[in-house]
């Protein structure tokens, strides 16, 4: 229970005047069960006529005060049954039960109201830290994580969170109350008997918690084997066309039967597990009554106690009323059990140190002068550099290209530049400062970037070309689109610029794609343009016009390209020949045809 306790004082103080408002009615509730039951002893005396006792009216004040309330309570009753008699009296004992259950519902209702807040705030408010998360961890933390766990966490391991952490909140904090306060009166009541309960019920209680020990363990398992079934689905549906296309339907189906079957058996085994808490915390519940049962009424048969039957029936009564807590907070120790293990998992992300920071007291970069410098940088996944000693200077407003075979190293020199990775020797600097010396959004704030892959979102052409600028007007939007080339066909969807493209612009063709990605980029208006195969998926006509627009805008600016189709660098003021993590030649287009080296070869391949 230590980690339920850690996860309520990390996420409930925001809420601390609702579980201030519960607690209190709860503590209302409690007394009300109490004092409600307490008028059982005066109807079971006067049913059966055990009390003869007279009683005078004691001033309030004059003595002690449980001593004093019980003295002028049968007082009352007293004379309510010399003037109205006993049917009347009991009538009005039955009436005040009947008031003060209705006080004890109605408290126990504002003590639920006040905790929903509590239960869907937190919920809102975990949520809101994983996607956080998830947006502020760098690009290596998913290469190591499937997307579809990431996924399961965030879904499926915060309903869990939800449906059993934050549905046994109000248990958790009403039941201790309860017990509590009936353990008071009970004591009150005879302490003999409440001791001997004392002994008995740690050892139901132990019994219960070693389940509850299982079934955290199984139910991370659970939670596991959710993560890779979700994961199994986003890959299918998207590698569909690919299981299609090699007839691979009936392997993808055994997989996910098979993954599907051992989750199916997880669950089975934590469900067994969790459908045991009841059955037995009744049948120790019962045992414990039973026993307490027969204690008691030797106590009294033999006539050592100083407890009466009426007041041993009432005794009862509050232990049966200790029970049904009892059994409810060993439910929700289950149930927190259970939680807990998808909370072990969420805090896997939440938890997860992210390397892309930024510096304590950030510098300032107000405008690029001088340009981009990669000094000996080394980079490497695993145990290869993937870049070995690059030095490289980007002047200001200069075009920079990077060519080379598939696995050089261009794309990887690329993405260090905007921090999505961070270089583990050597330095890249803008204008001198070392970019890990500048806020990370101010850094990314200076480049746009278009990929070999055109990442859209599911949502409107505009909304997608004016991602990330927050105030670009419309007419700023179109032109944009007519610098990308991508203004006729956008006029021709259904909405214009208002149609939906679908999931990952799944509507549109792979260079419409593409156009609508270079029009983001350029809206953004960027001092530093990344191009990643930019115009890879384009046809030969588009490819020319879009290439024409890029070539304007590039002007002026400090573009840094990468390219197979070298057709379209022939006019970069630096090509760069990468092999194997190295730049191992550089110069203009003539200048390398000159040397014959690699590029000379690569451009022969191409125009063959």
């Amino acid at each position: 229970m230590k980690g339920f306790f850690r996860l309520l004082a990390r996420f409930v103080p925001p809420y601390k005047r609702y579980l201030a408002l519960n607690v209190l009615f709860n503590a209302l509730a409690a007394v009300l069960t109490l004092f409600s039951f307490a008028l059982i002893i005066p109807i079971l005396e006067m049913l059966f006529g055990l009390n003869t006792q007279t009683y005078a009216f004691m001033p309030w004040g004059s003595g002690k005060v449980d001593t004093v309330v019980t003295n002028n309570f049968y007082y009352y009753v007293q004379c309510i049954i010399e003037r109205y008699g006993q049917s009347t009296a009991l009538a009005a004992i039955a009436l005040a039960l009947v008031v003060m259950t209705g006080l004890k519902t109605g408290s126990a209702y504002m003590s639920a109201f006040f905790m929903i807040p509590i239960r869907t705030g937190v919920v809102r408010d975990i949520r809101n830290q994983i996607y956080a998360k998830i947006v502020s961890l760098p690009i290596g933390f998913f290469s190591n994580e499937r997307k579809g766990d990431v996924m399961a966490r965030m879904s499926g391991d915060v309903t869990e969170v939800e449906n059993s952490i934050m549905s046994s909140l109000d248990m958790m904090f009403k039941n201790p109350i309860m017990i509590i306060a009936c353990l008071g009166m009970m004591i009150a009541v005879s302490w003999q008997l409440t001791v001997f309960v004392l002994v008995l019920l740690p050892v139901a209680g132990g019994i219960m918690g070693a389940v509850g020990k299982c079934l955290k363990r199984v139910s991370l398992e659970g939670q596991n084997q959710w993560g890779v079934m979700l994961s199994n689905i986003e890959e299918t549906i998207g590698g569909l066309r690919i299981v299609k296309a090699f007839n691979a339907e009936g392997k993808v189906r055994r997989r996910f039967e098979g993954e599907n079957e051992r989750y199916r058996s997880i669950v089975t085994r934590m469900n067994r597990r969790y459908e045991l808490a009841h059955p037995m915390s009744e049948f120790l519940g019962t045992a414990t009554i039973a026993i307490v049962l027969w204690f008691g009424g030797t106590l009294i048969l033999s006539g050592t106690s100083a407890i009466t039957a009426p007041k041993f029936i009432y005794y009862m009564v509050i232990f049966y009323n200790i029970i049904n807590p009892a059994k409810d907070l060993s439910k929700a120790s289950y149930a927190i059990q259970r939680g807990m293990a998808s909370m072990q998992r969420i805090d896997k992300i939440l938890n997860a140190d992210n390397p892309i920071r930024d510096p304590e007291q950030p510098q300032r970069l107000p405008a690029l002068t001088q340009g981009i410098t990669y000094h000996d940088v080394r980079f490497r996944y695993g145990d290869a550099w993937v870049i070995d000693g690059v030095t490289l200077h980007i002047a200001r407003g200069a075009t920079v290209a990077l060519v080379g075979q598939s696995g050089s190293g261009k794309t990887t020199l690329a993405d260090l530049l905007p921090r999505f990775y961070d270089v583990q020797q050597g330095s890249i600097a803008i204008d001198g400062i070392d970019i890990r010396k500048l806020a990370v959004a101010d850094l990314r704030a200076l480049m746009g970037n278009v990929n070999q892959e055109a990442i859209l979102f599911n949502d409107t052409f505009y909304n997608n070309i004016t991602f990330g600028v927050d105030h670009a007007t419309h007419e700023q939007v179109e032109q944009a689109a007519r610098i990308a080339n991508a203004y006729d066909f956008i006029m021709a969807s259904e909405q214009g610029f208002d149609t939906n493209i679908g999931d990952r612009g799944c509507k549109l063709s792979g260079g419409q794609r593409q156009r609508v990605s270079i029009a983001r980029a350029i809206l953004k208006n960027p001092p530093i343009l990344i191009l990643d195969e930019a115009t890879s998926a384009l046809d030969t006509e588009s490819e020319h016009l879009v290439q024409e627009a890029l070539n304007h805008l590039m002007e002026g600016r400090t573009t840094l390209v990468i390219a197979h189709r070298l057709s379209t660098i022939k006019n970069a003021d630096l090509i760069c020949v990468m092999q194997d993590g190295r730049i191992v030649e550089r110069g203009t287009h003539d200048q390398l045809m000159a040397r014959g080296g690699s590029y000379k070869h690569l451009v022969d391949m191409q125009t063959f």
